[in-house]
Order: C-alpha cells, then structure tokens, then sequence
C-alpha cells in the first residue's frame, strides 16, 4: 500500500513537471486560463524582443533584427522559462528611411508604445520585463527609456539586457569569424539568420552592394552628428565579409541565450533592484529629509 501510494506520488510529481515544461513561453500562444500559470512559472519576468523593418544589406529580410532576438529569447526561455513578447518592431530608424520597407515611426509613437507596453505587462502581473535588443539603432533609445523609469514610481522594474564575454563559445566563435569590418547585416547577422533559415540569405545577392565605410565626415571634429551612419554607410550595410557560416550563427545565438536565462534565472529570485527603486522614490519625494 505504501509503496503504491509513492508511486502515485512519484507519478503525480513527474506528471506536474511536464505540464510544466509544456506551458508555452511565447505570450501569444499561452491561453488565458494557463496566463497565471505562465506569470507564476516565470517569476513575473517578460522578455520583451525588440526589432525592426529596416534593409540589411542587399541579402537579408527586413525582419531580421526581429527574427534574431526573438530567437534568442525563445532558446533562452527554454533554459529559464519566462514569458517572450509577440514580434516588437516599433523602434528608433530614422537613418534608414531613405531604404525601401523601412517603417519609421514618430518619436511620441515609439516611446509610448514602450511604455504602455510594459504599463499593460505590470498589470497583468509581468512585474519585471527584460528589453532584449536586436537592432543597434535603439541602443540610446531604450538605454535612456530605462533611465526614465526613475522619473515616477513604478510598481514594476525594466532592465536592459547587455552581453558580456562569453567563456564558453567565446572563443569558437572568435576563431570561426572572418571579417576585419563586421557590422550592421555582415558576417555574424548574415550567419545567424543563415543557422535560423537559410532561405532568409539572399545567396546570389551577396555581393551585390558594397558595406566599406565610405568616411565621409571624416573632417568633423569634435561633435557627433545624427546623420554619422549615411555619412559611413549609405548602403545601410556594414560589412567587408557577409558569408554566411552555419555553426558561427548557432554559437552566438547559444551565447547570447545563455547569457540571458542567467538573467532571467536572477531576477527570478532577486528583487534588490525593486528594493532600490522604491529606496529612491521615498528619498526623491522629500530630498532634504524633512
């Protein structure tokens, strides 16, 4: 009877762990019963995988900061379960609208869609989101959005994620590239869409525009400029190698995955950075201590 009775328990146990690993981690495949499930298993973290429409180069789809960090997410939440947002487009783009299919949206747009995102995440309970970002131009965007969450309280945190060295494929990968000039739609995006789909590399089309830096405010001294990418690249492309390499975009996929359920795996039982905010909010709503 006892030993039936483990069995069942045993059973019940191994039963539960699989639902567990079978509850999807991308939002818009999780039903809205299952969503407090999701919130739970996931700790409250939503990683948030921003791209763009933008050309890359004369060989790669317009999604492809898209589909490259939504990739991502999705292997790393299949090392640490978190929640992955639908396919985000809507970023900073302005230097590629002189490209056909870019969508540059307004500069209001863009960080109120931001915001009421992560507004709409916290109140369905995803209380710390992870901005994953795969396009370049939104690095001092969403650096300086993080930075603006101090600016009132907030009952959530946001983080941006930044991969670092990586021990593991550091190394492989290092050894496998071959470009001295590797940029915006060069060897490692072309590999990594490459090791996602081959279909999405334009094979005949990879050599058909040049990606050298054409330098042309090489005279400017001592200021930056918001038209310094036309000035290098006016192709929209970066790059003096674009052949793709299979087991090069599989690796710094893997890395950048890895590195991000560490993160995930973090926030999950760390809340200093919650602690720390509303530290700061008490402090700035009487700044002399009075």
């Amino acid at each position: 009877m006892k030993k039936t009775l483990l069995l069942s328990v045993a059973l019940c146990l191994t039963m539960a762990g699989i639902a567990q690993k079978t509850l999807p981690y991308k939002y818009e495949d999780i039903t809205s019963p299952k969503f407090a499930e999701a919130v739970k298993q996931s700790g409250g973290i939503c990683v948030i995988p921003l791209g763009i429409m933008e050309k890359h180069g004369p060989h790669l789809p317009l999604g492809t900061d898209m589909y490259e960090s939504r990739q991502i997410a999705f292997r790393a939440a299949e090392k640490e379960y978190a929640v992955v947002f639908p396919p985000y487009y809507a970023g900073q783009i302005y230097e590629a609208r002189h490209q056909p299919g870019t969508i540059a949206y307004s500069n209001d747009l863009v960080w109120r869609l931001l915001e009421e995102t992560c507004n709409e995440l916290s109140r369905n309970g995803l209380k710390k989101i992870i901005l994953l970002n795969g396009h370049g131009g939104n690095t001092s965007f969403l650096q300086y959005f993080c930075q603006s969450q101090l600016a009132s309280r907030k009952d959530y945190i946001v983080v941006l994620f930044r991969e670092g060295n990586d021990p593991v494929n550091g190394k492989e990968i290092a050894s496998l590239k071959k470009a001295k000039l590797d940029g915006h739609a060069g060897e490692e995006e072309t590999s990594m869409m490459y090791s996602i789909n081959p279909s999405f590399v334009d094979m005949e089309a990879l050599r058909n525009e040049s990606g050298l830096d054409q330098d042309r405010l090489a005279g400017l001294p001592f200021a930056y400029a918001g038209i310094w990418w036309y000035a290098k690249y006016p192709n929209h492309f970066a790059s003096d190698i674009n052949t793709p390499d299979k087991r090069l975009g599989e690796l710094l996929i893997e890395s950048s995955a890895g590195q991000l359920a560490q993160l995930v795996k973090y926030l999950k039982t760390d809340n200093t950075i919650q602690q720390l905010q509303e530290e700061f909010q008490r402090r700035a709503d009487n700044p002399i201590g009075k």
